[in-house]
């Protein structure tokens, strides 16, 4: 089933009811223009550097203004909205980074909370500890749609390849990745990992991003995209302010991107030898 989806780029601030409202006009905005999946980005709600300020907002799920909002948006014009992510307060001092997708009838289809903390110290002195507020998710998720099937990442989940593998040879077609890059690894790894999760995995990947200068003090690096399984960039935006990317998606696609390069169906069990795992290494 062919249809449109749009990636929406946000500039969120710090006031809630003002995102809300941004969310609220971009969206209406991409569904007049034929969207039926719009995907926002990550953190729609706030962008919040000072924990105090952001736990003294925080709701629970079902109070949240934002899931309230697109939830009401979806069931009015009909549509798949996907929250790429907005904190929720889980009642115990952490908080869930936590994306929505709401389907037209306004019901809320799942929620995933996303799963990499990003802690990390950049070269040009920015440093995060995501994982200081934010309790990290442990379970994937996919949605079986109208249209395909749906995978679930987000932001800094993008440089974990597994999360995708697993999810393309589960049967996802399509996966989402809002996000809230940094400018300075944007510009570094933004396009060349989107590109080639979808690549290696011959499948769709929808990103809507924040991108520009934020209240909080941040700058995000923007450029939301939708990329093919070819690895083909179908739409992009701008490094700076709100922007709508459009493009159709054609499942059928998947099925024959996959069956010119069948990776996923040629991969082979293998042992390392040599080396023996330190404590805490990755297993497969």
């Amino acid at each position: 089933m062919v249809f449109k989806a749009a990636a929406i780029q946000m500039c969120s601030g710090v006031d809630t009811a003002a995102n809300a409202d941004a969310m609220d006009r971009l969206v209406r905005e991409a569904a007049g223009l034929g969207a039926t999946y719009i995907q926002t980005p990550e953190m729609t709600g706030a962008m919040q550097r000072d924990r105090t300020a952001l736990r003294a907002m925080l709701k629970g799920e079902e109070d949240d203004l934002i899931v309230r909002r697109a939830s009401a948006l979806a069931a009015s014009l009909g549509i798949h909205l996907h929250v790429g992510s907005t904190a929720i307060g889980l009642g115990d001092g952490k908080i869930a980074n936590r994306g929505f997708l709401f389907g037209p009838d306004g019901t809320k289809i799942c929620h995933y909370d996303k799963i990499h903390m990003f802690d990390v110290d950049l070269d040009n002195g920015e440093s995060f500890r995501e994982s200081s507020a934010y309790s990290p998710g442990d379970t994937a998720r996919m949605a079986d749609l109208p249209f395909g099937k749906l995978g679930f990442a987000i932001c800094y989940d993008v440089r974990f390849p597994d999360l995708f593998r697993r999810q393309a040879m589960a049967g996802a077609e399509i996966m989402s990745v809002p996000a809230a890059f940094t400018k300075q690894t944007g510009k570094a790894h933004w396009e060349i990992l989107l590109r080639a999760r979808a690549i290696e995995n011959g499948m769709f990947v929808i990103a809507g991003a924040q991108g520009g200068l934020h209240e909080d003090g941040r700058t995000t690096y923007g450029h939301s995209m939708i990329i093919d399984p070819w690895g083909k960039v179908l739409g992009q935006a701008g490094g700076e302010g709100e922007a709508i990317v459009l493009a159709e998606i054609d499942p059928a696609q998947v099925a024959a991107t996959r069956a010119k390069i069948p990776n996923l169906r040629n991969g082979r069990a293998f042992t390392l030898a040599g080396i023996a795992p330190a404590a805490g290494d990755f297993a497969a």
